[in-house]
């Protein structure tokens, strides 16, 4: 699966597109931005993520004689376009927000300028890897700051829609926070910590529990997770735990990295009686772990109980974001360029759904952090060409609501511009980092958003503006349509 040519990853469309640019030959070079228009689970942000998959896509885009032969046999292509397609290759610009960074609603988070059928065919595998990874990110990140710096593991795998989920699911879910995954492959693709500790069949295999824990324990001593809750959580499971810790403390082993895992019931409840007996047995620093259908919400919830749980496995809910299965992301074109043209013209697409209005135009984003809390005060989309003083004064506005208006006092901010080059002229400028180092990037991203940007329910919003150049040619654009719709 690893090894699949992606090229034909793709929208038939896509394709009968390309067909039809190549039938009528055109010199044009566009500009697309993929962006999204909601955050997802009612948030106040989201997270970038998926850009190294979507390089290691562009770099080894190409036409197999196996996609050509079957894009014969659909008998809607001609001899000339499918011998085109055999010396396609990508050989556009590409620019991105890097992975881990916070992101919010309709600010480019990837654009491609490249010919239009170059830049036509990437559309449909590019969302397909950046919403899914975004969105696993995102809802990783939420669970993470529920828990309140307890470790969250990730073990959806067998939960997810299909490998490929569960795989980059897991990734995603890293960078988002996590601190470990049951997904082997993934820890072996990208080298993150793999946790697990052994089902209820190990329990149940065994004469009793008690033969079933002291077995696991002699075989991982330093990573002895028992799960209690196979018979009887506080009856059974934690009293043959505890005979097994205070044999392993007997013997003078090092008491690290034990405790139990609760996977069902009341968590709150069996957590705290659990702890108690634990604590009266000398072992108040054992790891309580709970599991069962959690979410940020749930998690949220227990902590407000005082549950003595202070490590979570998060499943089903994490790994297909279950509140929210979709990111939304989206793919448009906002500017055009001719061989004569000096500029790319920019180009805005209309809609009844106010929404779904474009932003035109050849951009970039600046984010705007106050000096003193190095915080965001607001994201300004603007012109890729345009530049800004920060020792200057900046007035933002709301582009829904103009009247809404914010002054910047000049030497009381700091900006930084979001889109960095990932492909030149079809070659890759961009090294990835690792993916610990994503999920390092990615807890300083969340640090720079007010606590109130984080919660839960009813987030503020943080302000996404647009610059007043990009403002104007917006607005003119939307009157002509307007005037041109009345004639």
């Amino acid at each position: 699966m690893r090894a699949l040519n992606l090229t034909l990853l793709t929208d038939l469309y896509e394709l009968t597109m390309m067909q039809g640019y190549f039938k009528n030959p055109t010199d044009q070079v566009v500009v697309f931005d993929a962006f999204y228009r909601k955050n997802p689970c009612d948030g106040g942000y989201a997270i970038a993520a998926g850009l190294d998959q979507i390089i290691e896509y562009v770099r080894h885009l190409h036409f197999a004689p196996d996609d050509i032969d079957y894009l014969r046999s659909l008998n809607i292509f001609d001899a000339d376009f499918l011998e085109y397609l055999r010396g396609f290759h990508f050989t556009g610009d590409i620019y991105a927000v890097p992975e881990g960074t916070v992101v919010f609603p309709r600010e480019p988070l990837l654009k491609v300028i490249a010919p239009v059928m170059e830049a036509q065919l990437v559309e449909t595998t590019i969302l397909n890897l950046l919403n899914h990874q975004s969105l696993i990110a995102t809802k990783a990140s939420r669970v993470v700051y529920a828990a309140k710096g307890d470790g969250i593991m990730e073990f959806g795998l067998r939960r997810a829609q299909g490998p490929d989920a569960g795989l980059y699911g897991a990734r995603a879910a890293m960078i988002g926070g996590c601190i470990g995954t049951s997904n082997v492959l993934t820890g072996q693709m990208f080298q993150v910590p793999v946790k697990g500790t052994h089902a209820h069949s190990w329990i149940m295999s065994f004469p009793d529990e008690y033969t079933a824990f002291k077995t696991y324990a002699e075989l991982y001593p330093n990573a002895c997770i028992l799960l209690v809750d196979t018979y009887d959580v506080l009856n059974s499971g934690v009293p043959n735990a505890i005979r097994v810790f205070q044999e392993m403390k007997a013997t003078g082993h090092e008491m690290k990295g034990y405790g139990i895992r609760i996977d069902s019931g009341d968590l709150a409840y069996l957590s705290k009686q659990a702890y108690k007996m634990l604590d009266e047995a000398g072992f108040g620093d054992a790891i309580i772990s709970a599991s069962s259908d959690l979410d940020e919400y749930l998690i949220e919830s227990l902590k407000s109980q005082g549950a003595k749980i202070n490590s979570w496995g998060v499943g089903t809910n994490l790994i297909t974001c279950q509140d929210n299965p979709a990111f939304g992301g989206v793919y448009k074109l906002a500017a055009i360029k001719n061989a004569e043209d000096e500029d790319f013209v920019p180009k805005i697409k209309v809609s009844e759904n106010v929404e779904k209005v474009t932003n035109p135009g050849n951009k970039t984003i600046y984010r705007i952090y106050d000096k003193q809390t190095k915080k965001i005060r607001a994201d300004l989309i603007c012109l890729a060409n345009e530049t800004f003083d920060p020792e200057e004064d900046m007035i933002i506005f709301d582009p829904m609501a103009t009247w809404k208006k914010t002054k910047i006092a000049g030497g009381s901010y700091v900006l930084r511009e979001l889109l960095v080059p990932v492909f030149q002229k079809g070659e890759c400028v961009y090294t990835s980092p690792s993916v610990m180092e994503i999920r390092d990037i990615c807890q300083k991203e969340l640090n720079t958003l007010w606590d109130e940007t984080r919660r839960f329910v009813n987030p503020q919003e943080v302000y996404v503006d647009l610059s007043d150049k990009l403002f104007k040619i917006k607005s003119d654009l939307l009157e002509q349509m307007g005037q041109a719709s009345i004639q």
